[in-house]
């Protein structure tokens, strides 16, 4: 048995969303042989791979194959693939992508799914950030249940230095952290987009594989100013089934993509909702309109969440439901979700010609 055939048979194996094969993708790290044993690393483009188990059951098949009868040990690693761009390796250097979550408008959720995916991610191991860049109307301190202020450090009269608070292995900024829960904020375009201006440079941010931002409903100034102030990895679209917010998701999608922001997909919320009592579905918003809407705009469709209490319990009481319920059904469908955007990112990322160059280190 050698390391040729054994690379040989693993091109076998496609990445079902790069569609390639994963050893010219760079993927097989390692081939370590003995007479009784054979250890492979397969590094992946995120930790929230959604075809992890699946690459890892293929590579022990093909392996298998070969005739070999001893151990088969695969291990899975990951290297989040990086958004290149040098105006936002400048402003957030130690950021590899960032992702706008956004809605066309209010009442659909559109935090409460952002903070979620936040977690999910930080659950399958990525290193995550989220600003609530919703400025008029911060929810973040609530969702997570954090109370305590963001640690300051001045570097002269003028200027300071804030340090994210961390909460559930996700780093977190919100204008909500800086000014009493109500005290309104009364302020005119120009210093919501400086408020959103200032979470970009004057945050430490270190060591993140996603920065997530949960943008105020719409297309107005702090969405503008978020895609002139940084190129974004994507955009992910949130709404809720009904005729009248799928006609405000299809404004959305018209204006990122005329700001030249690729829309990592759409997530329905509210999809439908399953009686705790006797299990019968109702489609209170109707359903399927998020997907419709995806498939006709050309882009993704990552998911449908559906009305659950506890997913609203979990928001007003700052325990997520992917940690509150994590085996839930519910929770899996989100876990899913957010598994479902981290390989759009990887596809973007590799098709917009920035991928990072990788070696067979053998």
């Amino acid at each position: 048995m050698t390391q040729n055939e054994i690379l040989s048979v693993l091109k076998n194996i496609k990445d079902p969303d790069l569609h390639r094969d994963i050893v010219s993708l760079g993927f097989v790290k390692k081939v370590d042989i003995t007479e009784k044993q054979i250890d492979i690393e397969i590094q992946l483009t995120t930790p929230a791979c959604p075809v992890r188990d699946e690459l890892k059951s293929q590579t022990v098949n093909e392996i298998r194959k070969l005739g070999f009868k001893g151990e088969v040990n695969v291990s899975m690693t990951s290297q989040v693939v990086t958004h290149a761009n040098q105006i936002r390796e400048q402003i957030l250097p130690e950021v590899k992508n960032t992702i706008a979550v956004a809605s066309g408008k209010g009442g659909v959720g559109k935090s409460t799914v952002a903070v979620n995916l936040a977690v999910a991610l930080a659950k399958d191991g990525a290193k995550v950030g989220i600003v609530d860049a919703d400025v008029y109307g911060p929810s973040l301190p609530l969702m997570l249940g954090v109370t305590d202020k963001p640690e300051t450090e001045r570097i002269d009269e003028k200027h300071f230095k804030i340090y994210p608070v961390e909460k559930f292995g996700i780093k977190l900024m919100s204008i909500g952290f800086l000014v009493d829960t109500e005290t309104p904020m009364i302020w005119r375009g120009p210093m919501a987009s400086g408020a959103v201006k200032q979470f970009l440079t004057d945050v430490i941010w270190q060591d993140l594989d996603y920065m997530i931002f949960d943008l105020p409903p719409g297309t107005g100034d702090v969405q503008l100013t978020l895609v002139q102030t940084i190129p974004l990895t994507g955009a992910v679209i949130v709404t809720t089934p009904q005729d009248v917010s799928l006609a405000d998701v299809r404004r959305g999608v018209r204006m990122f993509q005329k700001v030249n922001v690729p829309i990592l997909g759409v997530i329905e919320n509210m999809s439908y909702y399953i009686c705790s009592h006797c299990g019968h579905r109702e489609e209170i918003f109707s359903n399927g309109g998020g997907k419709r809407t995806a498939a006709n705009f050309g882009v993704p469709f990552l998911g449908e969440i559906p009305l659950y209490t506890p997913i609203r319990i979990g928001g007003d009481t700052g325990r997520p439901i992917i940690l509150m319920e994590p085996e839930s059904e519910q929770a899996s469908m989100i876990q899913s979700v957010a598994r479902q955007l981290a390989a759009q990112v990887s596809i973007t990322n590799f098709s917009s010609g920035e991928k990072q160059k990788v070696e067979i280190e053998l």
